[in-house]
């Protein structure tokens, strides 16, 4: 099913349910923070909440720093999320 043919609500709920199975997996996280800036990481999804899920991702020096971000990040392409080992958007449908 396209991302078209949903209601915007049903399309973060869809989201949510597909980043589920993901808890505790690896996973390569793409930020755009505005004024041309991209944050390129690898993590581990930690948590997911209701309007938000927590990524644990790796930082310089072996420290280590939880990140969150909301659903319609990923809806509007702010936020991608890929398997580090292929290179596949774990949300493959949205980009449809």
């Amino acid at each position: 099913m396209k991302a078209s043919e949903l209601p915007g609500t049903e399309i973060v709920s869809k989201i949510k349910m597909d980043l589920k199975p993901y808890l505790g997996e690896k996973m390569k996280l793409r930020a755009n923070v505005g004024r041309c800036k991209v944050i390129e990481r690898e993590g581990v999804l930690e948590e997911t909440h209701p309007n938000l899920f927590i990524v644990k991702v790796d930082e310089e020096q072996d420290r280590t720093r939880l990140v969150s971000y909301s659903y319609v990040d990923v809806l509007t392409k702010t936020v991608e999320l890929t398997n580090p080992v292929n290179g596949e958007n774990i949300i493959s449908w949205l980009s449809q």
